[in-house]
């Protein structure tokens, strides 16, 4: 009964940070949201800014849950798994986008979530670094950092996050490809160009 009251505090936080924001929110807008008095409300959590760090947790958390699941579906190829990953993070850009306060919660620079959205950060970082060092990518480091980069600027557009499956897919099956050697010419082809 507690977990299920939480997490319905966290809803009525979430409803409030699309609305005004986590400056702007009081306590009071939460506890009337939630249906509690305001000195319930003490009893899930201790202050707006707790509700909202546990918000942050709860999001990224879903977030991550999928990029890991991602990473380890079995018979997908390493360009579907990678390509999982980024997908996790920009649908959790994009479920709060709908708000002008989003940077309040996903920002890795704030003062109350900047540690939760660096975890979460390092650990996409790290399941990329799998993917590509699995399929035997050259620097397999750069590669998951350039992957990242790439996805910012789709999450800094939302507007365009229609596009960002067929530009990662570009840069991923790019990355995928093993760099020529000393004395080979030009790249190597696709094997969708190969004759049988």
């Amino acid at each position: 009964m507690a977990a299920d009251r939480l997490s319905a505090v966290l809803d009525s936080t979430h409803e409030c940070l699309l609305l005004y924001g986590v400056r702007r929110t009081t306590m009071d807008d939460i506890a009337q949201r939630t249906g509690l008095s305001r000195s319930s409300l003490y009893t899930y959590v201790r202050n707006k800014d707790e509700a909202f760090r546990l918000l942050a947790e709860r999001l990224h958390r879903r977030a991550l849950d999928a990029a890991q699941a991602a990473a380890a579906r079995k018979g997908a190829t390493a360009e579907q798994r990678a390509l999982g990953i980024l997908t996790a993070k920009l649908d959790l850009v994009l479920a709060l986008k709908a708000s002008p306060h989003v940077a309040e919660l996903l920002d890795a620079r704030t003062r109350l979530c900047g540690d939760i959205c660096s975890a979460f950060s390092d650990r996409l970082r790290a399941f990329l670094v799998d993917v590509f060092e699995q399929a035997g990518t050259d620097r397999p480091q750069d590669a998951a950092d350039i992957c990242l980069t790439v996805l910012r600027g789709f999450e800094s557009s939302p507007d365009q996050a229609h596009l960002m499956e067929p530009a990662a897919e570009a840069v991923i099956n790019g990355l995928l490809q093993p760099r020529p050697t000393a004395g080979s010419v030009g790249p190597r082809p696709h094997p969708e160009h190969l004759s049988p």
